[in-house]
């Protein structure tokens, strides 16, 4: 008569092998690639359950996080250096592949950091494996590129229309940028006269007046259309990349 396998115990929590740190269902976790050479997996442990005569063959079920590169469409300019998207693909893995814990944000949350961690990540969409697709699959864009923000580009805002550009894009480096005590818009600068002002001393490239702010924050919600903000901007109306088409 064959033996009956040990029924399976559902575990509240586990500490990940060779560290004192304490893992449970909800928690982001980094799991070792097959590939020594690429970098660890993003994932989110959704549970964890112990098999074997002595309970020691621990399993969780993860929900991977991708990395842009990773997704159907690639690594796009807008896409920052640690974002990854929350993916509808579950696996059950081995405890033992488990790295340790990192942190994914909010994208919200991720710009109010003070510094920017090795564990730290942040997610701003949810992405279809199967079909590539985005979960909101509409974003605002700013400045004259009409790109989406990337956190780790700095911008600066333009006290009028409060638009925010890209040094880049506006012929001026980032040096200049952070030198600028405020900031409008060449069609700011057209319309209403205003130049730009230097906090030592004017440059030729600076040809709008403006305000910096070195962090912007934007918000992220289902109808994406709302700018990164300082203070109330109810009036502002921002155009929206499409995934799909992916233009503005």
């Amino acid at each position: 008569m064959a033996k009956s396998r040990p029924p399976k115990r559902i575990l509240e929590s586990y500490t990940i092998k060779g560290s004192d740190k304490v893992i449970k269902p909800g928690d982001c976790v980094l799991m070792r690639a097959s590939d020594a050479s690429k970098p660890p997996y993003v994932a989110r442990v959704e549970s964890i359950e112990a098999a074997g005569s002595r309970g020691t063959n621990v399993r969780v079920r993860v929900r991977w996080y991708y990395r842009p590169e990773e997704s159907i469409g690639g690594r796009r300019p807008f896409h920052g250096s640690k974002e990854v998207f929350l993916s509808d693909h579950y696996d059950m893995q081995s405890a033992d592949t488990i790295e340790g814990k990192c942190n994914v944000h909010s994208f919200r949350s991720y710009t109010k950091l003070d510094s920017v961690n090795a564990e730290d990540y942040f997610c701003r969409f949810e992405y279809k494996s199967a079909t590539g697709s985005f979960v909101p699959d509409r974003i605002a864009v700013f400045c004259k590129c009409e790109m989406p923000y990337n956190p780790d580009d700095l911008m600066i805002q333009c006290e009028e229309c409060s638009d925010w550009f890209h040094p880049a894009c506006i012929g001026m480096t980032i040096k200049e940028a952070k030198k600028l005590e405020h900031f409008f818009c060449q069609s700011c600068t057209a319309e209403n006269g205003k130049m730009t002002e230097n906090s030592h001393e004017a440059t030729a490239q600076s040809e709008e007046k403006a305000w910096l702010q070195e962090r912007a924050i934007l918000c992220c919600s289902q109808t994406c259309t709302e700018p990164p903000s300082k203070g109330t901007l109810d009036k502002y109306h921002c155009k929206i990349f499409n995934f799909e088409s992916a233009t503005g």
